[in-house]
């Protein structure tokens, strides 16, 4: 039945979605006159949008709802199925209402991140651009999943170590491959393994249990206290370490192992000295080590010539240019033999520089082999 009355056809005695139309409403305008607007305040938005929407397909206009979230078609369907007759003064109002919002409106947004991605196109990097992708995958992305990827790799490590195999692998699931990546990278051998067993097992698991596990994953994070230190005690000892002569790092570590073997073996995992770059560096990632790296602390490793350091020094030399690497060659040949000072601050600070790569999210190390 067309909701929309004609001028001929009696109105129901029950008329719900008609508003109160006076006798002057009723009768013709005179010449110059504008009607007074039919009130509407007892229909609802989904009943408004329910006429707008009967009105511009009666007029055969092309439309297309398929872009609405499935509960707005629903709603915007069923209420199309309830209502019978509109009067046309309720319909003009409705409409003219409609105009003079989309008239009001000053920009409109994306309703996505695909869309805003496609909107900013070029605008981002390539790196931020990738990563919102793997977030957005497969369309479901909320707000309580995006804080838990922009929560803290250490906080997600102690949840993963304290939730379930299932849990972890639900919100090891959930994050973009890159951070699922680094944590897995970061955590024990077993664990990491577990996990990624346990994510082959979780393709069952009902969209309400995922949200369950969000949202309780997501509250964790928000009610853990605020901490003293920004970093956790391994890698504040790791950076002390880092920084210290490697007779006093060996001894510390040492001394680590037969006090607490388990804190010693995460300690040993935060700590990246220049003798760690051979087994530890991606071979992909030398060329951009050395954009970050001074041209003087390389020839200075070179003429040094220390025997502990000729893996980690070969490494790079092998995996950057030619040219490049014959220039350092020939430059250190040149320099005397540096003090064991000068050579151990010039290692501290390539060193430094590859962590900082890491903390920057720019390169990634291999993951540590499980000590026995």
């Amino acid at each position: 039945m067309d909701m929309i009355s004609s001028e001929n056809t009696p109105l129901p005695a029950t008329r719900p979605y008609s508003a109160p139309v006076s006798r002057k409403l009723a009768e013709k305008p005179k010449s110059g006159e504008r009607l007074q607007r039919a009130s509407i305040d007892h229909l609802s938005g989904t009943e408004k949008a329910a006429i707008v929407v009967r009105a511009l397909i009666t007029g055969e206009t092309s439309l297309t709802l398929a872009d609405l979230p499935h509960d707005m078609q629903a709603d915007l369907a069923q209420t199309l199925g309830r209502m019978r007759l509109v009067d046309r003064a309720t319909m003009n109002a409705v409409l003219e209402e409609f105009i003079e919002t989309l008239e009001q409106v000053g920009l409109s947004f994306p309703d996505s991140l695909e869309g805003a991605l496609a909107l900013l196109g070029d605008k981002l990097d390539q790196k931020a651009t990738r990563r919102l992708r793997e977030m957005a995958r497969g369309g479901d992305l909320d707000e309580v999943w995006m804080n838990l990827e922009r929560a803290d790799d250490d906080v997600l490590l102690g949840l993963l170590e304290m939730e379930s195999r299932m849990v972890g692998a639900v919100l090891l699931s959930k994050l973009s491959t890159d951070k699922a990546a680094r944590l897995l990278m970061k955590m024990d051998a077993d664990l990491a393994k577990a996990l990624a067993l346990g994510i082959g097992r979780t393709e069952a698991i009902a969209p309400a249990a995922v949200a369950r596990i969000g949202a309780t994953l997501a509250q964790q994070v928000t009610d853990r206290p605020k901490r003293a230190f920004a970093d956790p005690p391994t890698k504040r000892v790791g950076n002390i370490l880092n920084s210290s002569a490697p007779d006093l790092r060996n001894d510390l570590l040492a001394n680590l192992e037969r006090a607490d073997e388990t804190f010693a073996r995460k300690v040993r995992k935060a700590i990246f000295t220049f003798k760690d770059i051979a087994t530890r560096v991606q071979e992909r990632d030398v060329p951009a080590i050395m954009r970050d790296i001074q041209s003087d602390d390389m020839t200075t490793l070179i003429a040094g010539k220390a025997e502990e350091d000729a893996m980690s020094l070969e490494f790079l030399l092998a995996n950057m240019s030619k040219r490049a690497a014959a220039t350092l060659q020939d430059d250190a040949a040149a320099l005397p033999r540096p003090d064991p000072d000068a050579y151990a601050a010039a290692s501290n600070r390539v060193a430094s520089a590859i962590r900082q790569l890491v903390d920057n999210q720019d390169i990634s190390l291999k993951q540590l082999s499980e000590e026995p």
